[in-house]
């Protein structure tokens, strides 16, 4: 399995980068031992010039290259990450292995040079040429001034070139070259393995000489090479190890970042949920709390009628009882009250924006704001939208589209409403009102009926559902518009004689 991604595919000259493959990999090898290499040629860039030892991945890296442009353009998805670009090339072009023959008396130097005449011939400004080995298989002196001559002839044509080599010369022309930058594949020198990683930006070492030593060659014919190796080489080796050394350090800490941030991250959304959590509870404790004491206070009001008509039935004052029922008008403005302040689920009002839910304390309404003034805010409740000072507003948690409702309308038997207020109620209240108006709606004529259910958990808006859609009064039902309640809100439409 390839777990391919489509790739982008950008127009030549139109600024985007000319190659981009993200964790891309050679679609015929091993998914899970291939290693993935990132390849990046910006718009400024037309050549790379790839170094590094002997199987360490550069002809692979080229290969890699070729095969996912030739499939992209053939409408193919890539194996590589999303979001991975190439450009629209007019034609691909590879001079890649060792094609000596004895037949044709062709030498390798030969070979790659006759192929590379051909690759001439036909190439422009929007093709993509890989070259490997460049000027391989002659004298090393004449072979590095005819891989720069030809370089130069690809950078002036334009072309995308990708080219694999050993040659030093080379890595010091890409360092200085306008258009053309190095890259290279690394090696482990404790494991003696190649790690198959692509750097872009960095030239690569052949690392000879350290492999002989680890290999076992006496350290005397390690140490007289490298006095024969020109004191620049030697310096600029140690500068190469010196920027690998704080590239792999700099790339440490970049992951230790980005691994406390996302746990940081983590920790938050925790904390909110958490928070949310123990909002919603307190919530539901206060209200589960005053529907408890308006039940006794309607419990003991009741007695009290009952007493008053037996009191008057012998004839006896009706003075002793007067205290007990201004006392119970008191309890029942005071349960009616909204919730003092620092008693509530309410947010900083510093905190505030446009879209918060809110709750207008003077008439127990809730709604969403929709515009901020010096004194006053601009709120929408249901389908009014009203004015409200600071002073009266208390800050909410949860989604503003939990607030576009109305204020409740207790409707009476004989006039239902038209709209039904779930939320607060625990699923079996709730099933048993719905249950309810729904009859009286229907025996009313209604064509529908809003059931404002809230957001929440969605455990109350499933079972409203689930209950509307067994229900013999319902003819359908959708949810509500974005702009009156979203989710929050279930419309079911009624069955009409």
């Amino acid at each position: 399995m390839l777990d391919a991604s489509e790739p982008v595919l950008n127009e030549f000259g139109d600024g985007r980068p000319r190659l981009r493959l993200l964790a891309a990999r050679h679609p015929l090898l091993d998914p899970e031992t291939v290693v993935p290499i990132d390849l990046v040629m910006m718009p400024e860039v037309r050549a790379i010039v790839i170094t590094g030892p002997n199987t360490g991945g550069k002809t692979v890296s080229l290969k890699t290259a070729g095969l996912l442009a030739a499939m992209a353009q053939c409408g193919l998805q890539l194996p590589a990450a999303a979001g991975s670009e190439l450009e629209v090339f007019s034609g691909i072009y590879a001079d890649i292995g060792d094609e000596q023959s004895i037949e044709q008396s062709l030498s390798t130097f030969s070979s790659h040079i006759s192929n590379t005449v051909r690759i001439l011939a036909v190439t422009e400004a929007r093709s993509l040429v890989l070259l490997d080995e460049l000027g391989a298989g002659t004298d090393p002196g004449e072979g590095a001034a005819l891989a720069r001559a030809l370089l130069v002839e690809f950078l002036d044509r334009g072309c995308v070139t990708l080219v694999a080599t050993h040659y030093p010369e080379l890595k010091a022309f890409a360092h200085l070259t306008e258009g053309a930058q190095n890259a290279s594949v690394e090696f482990d020198l404790e494991s003696l393995r190649p790690t198959y990683h692509l750097t872009i930006g960095l030239p690569g070492r052949s690392n000879a000489l350290a492999i002989a030593e680890r290999l076992g060659l006496r350290p005397r014919i390690v140490e007289a090479a490298r006095s024969q190796l020109s004191p620049d080489d030697l310096q600029a080796d140690s500068l190469l190890d010196e920027i690998r050394l704080q590239r792999d350090a700099a790339e440490l800490a970049r992951s230790e970042t980005e691994r406390a941030s996302k746990e940081a991250r983590t920790l938050r959304e925790e904390l909110r949920r958490r928070l949310d959590g123990i909002d919603a509870e307190r919530l539901e404790i206060l209200d589960q709390a005053r529907q408890e004491a308006r039940a006794e206070l309607d419990a003991v009001s009741e007695e009290l009628v009952q007493l008053r008509r037996r009191l008057v039935a012998a004839g006896e004052s009706l003075e002793p009882i007067g205290g007990v029922k201004e006392e119970l008008a008191q309890l029942e403005d005071d349960l009616e009250a909204p919730l003092p302040e620092g008693q509530s689920v309410a947010r900083d009002l510093e905190d505030l924006a446009v879209g918060d839910r809110v709750r207008v304390r003077s008439i127990g309404a809730e709604g969403a704001v929709t515009a901020l003034g010096a004194d006053q805010v601009e709120l929408q409740v249901g389908r009014l939208r009203i004015r409200a000072s600071f002073d009266d507003l208390e800050l909410l948690g949860g989604d503003s589209a939990d607030a576009l409702s109305e204020p409740e309308i207790r409707a009476t038997a004989g006039s239902p409403s038209l709209e039904l207020h779930l939320r607060g109620q625990t699923v079996e209240e709730a099933l048993e009102q719905l249950e309810r108006t729904l009859d009286s709606a229907y025996l009313a004529g209604m064509p529908s009926l809003r059931v404002i259910h809230g957001k929440g958990t969605g455990r109350l808006r499933r079972a409203v559902r689930e209950s509307l859609k067994q229900s013999p009064y319902v003819e359908s039902f959708e949810t509500a518009p974005a702009a009156e309640g979203g989710e929050g809100v279930t419309v079911a439409r009624l069955k009409q004689d």
